[in-house]
């Protein structure tokens, strides 16, 4: 696996939300718990799926109405990469304050 590219505040929310889940994370929970809209958090789990920082799987038959959930996750390596890249972006952004 690479090193994550393309670290914005909007990712590390994203993997923040992915870092403190207990289970896999429904897409829209991501949505609603960093505040930033989906046509953004979509693009960037998807970029995290492509580079194996993140693995998603689609929801098995539900009594729910309404399409069906993907939900995410981070993968072994990735919740290491996504500790390296939040420390490192808010170290970044400690080294701007100053």
């Amino acid at each position: 696996m690479e090193p994550l590219r393309r670290v914005t505040a909007a990712t590390v929310d994203v993997l923040e939300v992915l870092l403190s889940a207990t289970e896999p994370v429904w897409g829209l929970e991501i949505v609603r718990a960093t505040g930033r809209p989906a046509g953004s958090v979509y693009p960037i789990l998807g970029r995290l799926e492509e580079q194996g920082i993140v693995a998603s799987e689609w929801e098995q038959q539900s009594e729910r109405v309404g399409p069906r959930r993907r939900y995410y996750r981070l993968t072994e390596d990735g919740a290491t990469e996504a500790l390296r890249a939040c420390a490192a972006f808010a170290a970044s952004r400690h080294g701007r304050a100053s």
